[in-house]
C-alpha cells in the first residue's frame, strides 16, 4: 500500500510540473479572449455614445 502512495505522489507532481508549460493552443485561446474581449469593450463604448 504505502508502494502504491509513493507511486501516486510522483505522478502527480510530474504531471503538474507538465501543467506549467504554455503550448500553442493556451496561447491561441488567449489570444481570442483578449481579441473577445477588446471587441466587448469596443460596443460598450459605441453604446454609451
Amino acid at each position: 500500500m504505502p508502494y502504491l502512495i509513493h507511486v501516486l505522489l510522483v505522478a502527480t507532481v510530474l504531471l503538474l510540473g507538465a501543467c506549467e508549460k504554455e503550448g500553442p493552443m493556451e496561447r491561441a485561446g488567449e489570444q481570442v479572449d483578449e481579441a473577445v474581449e477588446e471587441t466587448g469593450d469596443a460596443l460598450e463604448q459605441a453604446t454609451d455614445r
